[in-house]
């Protein structure tokens, strides 16, 4: 058996295609980007990571996509409407859509999809994220009507998602789980797989059925680098366009020699360490503001870190609430200001010199980690506080976050959507393990809560606003700083957009004719 399962996967890797080492280089009609992992999978449905859903994105399109600037936009669909309480979307769908291999298809496919992602045989690692969806019907050939538990104002942005795209179910119903090994893949986007050759790359060429046409570059080429130095240097010697990430320890260097070729952009991400609040000592919240107030933010994002991050006293990104911040009024005092108060909620709390506070500070195994721990613990000593440092590879430690064995622990948040609830909703009691820090105040729950279900944008983003305040003051984490992104792009690549979704589909670059 397990030579026929052999001689099955070399059958499969031979009807990939054979490619040589000059077509996966750039060419005059040909885009090569560099991801930072391997491709986990191809069913849109079954997969979670970033890599996978980029090439997802550029075969498979929903009723809405995302724009070169991160934005929902159309896609099958040509229009939709919203009743007055955000309850009921209507979609209408473009005429005449086609699947690559030229198989029609209409509004009846998408309650099909839906229930296919609902499914327990599916094991979508995705479904958790369309919750609020109550029934997915067709009316008609063209119009898909989507009803929701709650008002989403995000609900474009999540119909983007690749797990809500339209998928060939009639291949599907035909092979089963196999559909993903034909080449090229039938597809709803603008591209389709036409080769893929494990830890070497993904050959995308584009759909000939698409609605929109051509797309605008014939080939499109994913590499996986999991080595960012590497893929900063294969991008420099000209083997791609386009490096999804380079090595923070280069950003400088980078800055001083190739400014037009180096991007480094905010991002929709919150650093922070998460104290566990379940017991002693940080079941008392003067400890944690004792700490929060001696962290000093701005020296670890810019000499730490120094790779353009912006400091953060609490959760949401100010791109997120209109810039405005819920920093606490301490965090513009100055250092002995803060350490005085911080001294005394430690005293109050029953530490000081004859009974110092001690803890571990755990983190998962990065130079980057380890950099702000230390810098951590050695801020602390003002507070005769004496923290120690474990640190353990990434699936160690978020197993122990999530069974609660922890003091204070490395964490953080990147959202899958651009809106406030997708960071907020991630310390509510009711996330259980996910919540790591295991904050439970029931005013922040409720804060949560009525945001999501309020349809007014204005009321719903003060409500939210106000839930950051609510766990600023509360501390159940630390928070640090926003993530930013860093990305290489050629000068030869035109189409490329900066934005803090780091949203950059295929469809929207082109090769520059200049």
């Amino acid at each position: 058996m397990r030579i026929l399962a052999l001689l099955g996967f070399v059958v499969l890797l031979a009807g990939c295609g054979k490619q040589t080492d000059t077509d996966s280089m750039p060419g005059p009609d040909q885009i090569v980007r560099l991801s930072d992992s391997e491709i986990k999978g191809l069913d849109p449905q079954k997969i979670s990571d970033l890599s996978s859903l980029r090439v997802a994105a550029d075969q498979f399109e929903g009723l809405t996509r995302l724009d070169a600037a991160g934005n929902a936009e159309k896609g099958l669909a040509e229009s939709w409407s919203v009743t007055e309480d955000g309850l009921r979307w209507t979609f209408r769908l473009r005429d005449g859509l086609q699947f690559s291999d030229g198989t029609a298809f209409d509004s009846a496919l998408f309650p099909r999809i839906w229930d296919r992602l609902q499914a327990p045989e599916t094991a979508s690692p995705t479904k958790a994220l369309f919750d609020n969806i109550a029934a997915v019907t067709a009316e008609g050939s063209r119009s898909v009507v989507l009803t929701l538990k709650a008002p989403a104002p995000s609900l474009a942005f999540s119909l983007a998602h690749p797990a809500m795209a339209a998928l060939p179910l009639h291949r599907i119903d035909d092979v089963g789980d196999k559909w993903t090994s034909e080449r090229p893949m039938v597809a709803s986007g603008p591209y389709q797989l036409a080769a893929w050759l494990l830890n070497d790359h993904a050959r995308m060429t584009r759909n000939p059925e698409w609605h929109d046409g051509p797309a605008p570059t014939a080939t499109i080429i994913w590499k996986p680098m999991d080595d960012s130095l590497s893929a900063m240097r294969l991008f420099l010697s000209g083997g791609a366009d386009i490096a999804a990430d380079y090595p923070a320890s280069r950003h400088q260097w980078l800055m001083d020699n190739h400014p037009d070729l180096a991007h480094s952009v905010p991002y929709l991400g919150s650093y922070y360490f998460a104290f566990n609040t379940r017991k002693a000592p940080f079941d008392d919240t003067r400890v944690r503001t004792a700490l929060s107030m001696a962290a000093e933010r701005q020296w670890i994002a810019e000499k730490v870190i120094g790779i353009g991050n912006i400091p953060a006293w609490n959760l949401l990104p100010p791109e997120l609430t209109g810039g405005i911040s819920a920093k606490p009024i301490w965090a513009d005092w100055d250092r002995e200001r803060r350490l005085a108060t911080a001294r005394q909620l430690l005293n109050e709390a029953g530490y000081g010199p004859a009974n110092p506070l001690t803890f571990e500070i755990r983190f998962n195994s990065s130079a980057e980690h380890r950099r702000v721990s230390v810098a951590l613990a050695a801020m602390w000593k003002d507070l005769n506080v004496k923290a120690s440092l474990f640190n353990s590879e990434a699936a160690l430690h978020f197993a122990a976050l999530r069974q609660h064995d922890f003091a204070l622990a490395r964490s953080g948040w990147i959202a899958d959507l651009p809106v406030p609830e997708n960071f907020l909703t991630v310390h509510q009691i009711a996330n259980g393990a996910g919540n790591y820090s295991g904050y439970d105040n029931p005013d922040y729950d409720a804060l949560v809560a009525k945001a999501i279900t309020t349809a007014d944008p204005n009321q719903r983003n003060s409500l939210m606003r106000q839930a950051d305040e609510t766990l600023v003051a509360d501390m159940p984490i630390l928070p640090l700083y926003f993530y930013v992104t860093r990305s290489l792009v050629s000068n030869r690549i035109d189409g490329w957009q900066d934005n803090i979704s780091n949203v950059h589909p295929s469809r929207t670059l082109r090769i520059s004719t200049e």
